[in-house]
């Protein structure tokens, strides 16, 4: 069983910066697609970034990109989200989510994180 654990979340002012971090175990991190959802109360989760097993494939959902980069670290079993030029429409719980294949839909991962809150304020 894969365990993902997010970190990293808080209160940033509109403008400013967070990196998110998303530590896994229980399983072989190096052969999972991994993403990044959030979710604001009462709404669905929604497709935030991904990137693929070794890295080489990155998407954006259209409202973050240029702003948001996903990365990972396969030594240390990682993987972050570095949000720049944050507002208050940012503002939600941001969930890391793993699985063997590509996909852009919640419902497309197997494995998720408990979420951290992101708080944008103005």
């Amino acid at each position: 069983q894969v365990r993902l654990v997010e970190s990293g979340g808080g209160l940033v002012q509109a403008g400013g910066s967070q990196r998110l971090s998303c530590a896994a175990s229980g399983g072989s991190f190096s052969s999972y697609t991994l993403a990044w959802f959030r979710q604001t109360p009462g709404k669905e989760r929604k497709f935030v970034a991904v990137i693929d097993w070794d890295g080489d494939t990155t998407s954006y959902a259209d409202s973050v990109k240029g702003r948001f980069t996903i990365s990972r670290d396969n030594v240390k079993n990682t993987i972050y989200l570095q949000m720049n030029g944050l507002t208050p429409e940012d503002t939600a719980v941001y969930y890391c989510a793993a699985d063997s294949n590509f996909g852009y839909f919640s419902e497309d991962y197997q494995y998720w994180g408990q979420g951290t809150q992101v708080t944008v304020s103005s």
